[in-house]
């Protein structure tokens, strides 16, 4: 399904939905971290995605993970909640979304990277200084950066 985003667009359609969803920061070794590139918006992203009835949140996170990368991992600390009212996501089939999603780190516990085909394009450990180089939604952007920042003693909440 086609997705568009909206950031802070005056002409955006308005939200008709909300989906609680989680994204997971997961760095390697070598300090890199963990993207994907995403089929519906051909965007460079965090891993996640949305949060199943039955489910906690750190079994979302670990199952969305899996999903998408192929990776497993465990949940270990909410870098931030990411609720801002002026983005939205309109999809091919009408539905608009608020965002409504929370940031976790994660810590890669098994697996090796592949992509899921049907989400995910790409899997990539990504240096640092090589994001500025990738297409990345500036709301993305701003939880990569958080989950980057070892200084940050406390979640964002916004």
């Amino acid at each position: 399904m086609a997705r568009v985003d909206y950031f802070n667009d005056p002409n955006a359609p308005e939200a008709n939905s909300v989906v609680p969803s989680v994204t997971a920061a997961v760095r390697n070794e070598r300090g890199e971290i963990l993207l994907i590139h995403k089929v519906d918006n051909d965007l460079w992203a965090l891993p996640g995605g949305g949060h199943d009835a039955g489910e906690s949140i750190a079994d979302t996170v670990v199952r969305e993970v899996q999903e998408e990368t192929g990776l497993t991992i465990e949940v270990v600390r909410l870098v931030g909640t990411y609720t801002n009212p002026h983005h939205v996501m309109a999809y091919d089939d009408g539905e608009v979304r608020q965002q409504f999603s929370l940031c976790f780190e994660g810590r890669w516990i098994g697996g090796t990277p592949r992509e899921d085909g049907s989400e995910t394009k790409e899997v990539r450990w990504v240096p640092p200084a090589d994001l500025n180089g990738l297409n990345i939604h500036p709301s993305m952007r701003l939880r990569i950066d958080h989950a980057l920042d070892d200084a940050r003693t406390e979640p964002y909440i916004g």
